[in-house]
């Protein structure tokens, strides 16, 4: 059986942390691959602009260099993307 790929989310956190990478999560343990903060939406018309389509040329995503880990209880909300407007 294939390992299934993660899924792309922009996921906000406590204290206004938004971040998106390659969602997994096991138990209530979260984590994002090649996570980035999004420092700068850049958009007019919210974080779904970017989620569709992709960053801006006004996104700033400020890169982690490797895996971000959170509790799911830090979670406010994810929001699922377009994944080839994201590779």
């Amino acid at each position: 059986m294939a390992k299934k790929k993660a899924d792309i989310r922009i996921v906000i956190l406590q204290r206004g942390w938004v971040m998106v990478g390659h969602w997994s999560q096991v138990g209530e343990k979260c984590s994002l691959a090649q996570a980035c903060v999004i420092r700068r939406w850049g958009t007019t018309r919210g974080l779904g602009e970017i989620a569709r389509g992709g960053p801006t040329s006004n996104t700033i995503l400020e890169p982690t260099h490797g895996e971000v880990r959170f509790h799911e209880l830090g979670v406010i909300a994810t929001i699922g993307c377009k994944e080839d407007a994201w590779n």
